[in-house]
């Protein structure tokens, strides 16, 4: 069952695409992109339609860019802005220095918090990673290499380490 989140405050605007990974649901703030959702992922957010739509902004169409050729490079990004606790920005921020073709456990992202008894906490905060492929969450696995929750299931996880040559 998807759960989904409300619309934060810090929101704009928002735009939505067709991409190779399916409809995508774009937000930003006015410090930058906020968020990057695939439709029917977990968490999910919901009012977007009450934000002002935006389809031409330069930090849409940087991020569509990027989403559509990710299959072949790491594609510049329009600035971030991701809204969430200090703690899920340190996880996020982390999870953008996982090299394409690289995986890391949680724990290993804990460890390198200096928490390394939060891998718990770290697994809450990649799941809650509000920029779906841009900011690599897919790249985070199980202590023993195993796949483990992707907010836009499994199966995509799969196919996108797939596609970097990790599986």
């Amino acid at each position: 069952m998807n759960s989904q989140i409300a619309r934060h405050p810090a929101w704009l605007a928002r735009s939505s695409a067709m991409t190779a990974w399916g409809k995508v649901l774009l937000a930003r703030t006015q410090k930058g992109l906020a968020g990057v959702w695939m439709a029917g992922q977990a968490h999910h957010p919901v009012a977007l339609e009450a934000l002002q739509e935006e389809p031409d902004h330069p930090w849409f169409s940087a991020a569509l860019i990027a989403l559509q050729s990710w299959t072949t490079r790491d594609a510049e990004l329009p600035p971030l802005d991701p809204q969430g606790t200090a703690f899920q920005g340190a996880v996020w921020r982390l999870l953008r220095d996982i090299p394409r073709g690289s995986t890391r456990s949680y724990s290993a992202l804990a460890a390198a918090l200096g928490k390394p008894s939060a891998s718990r906490a770290v697994g809450a905060a990649v799941g809650r990673n509000p920029i779906s492929i841009l900011v690599p969450c897919h790249r985070v696995v199980g202590q023993n290499g195993s796949l483990t929750g992707y907010a836009g299931g499994l199966p995509l996880k799969q196919r996108l380490l797939q596609l970097e040559g990790v599986l």
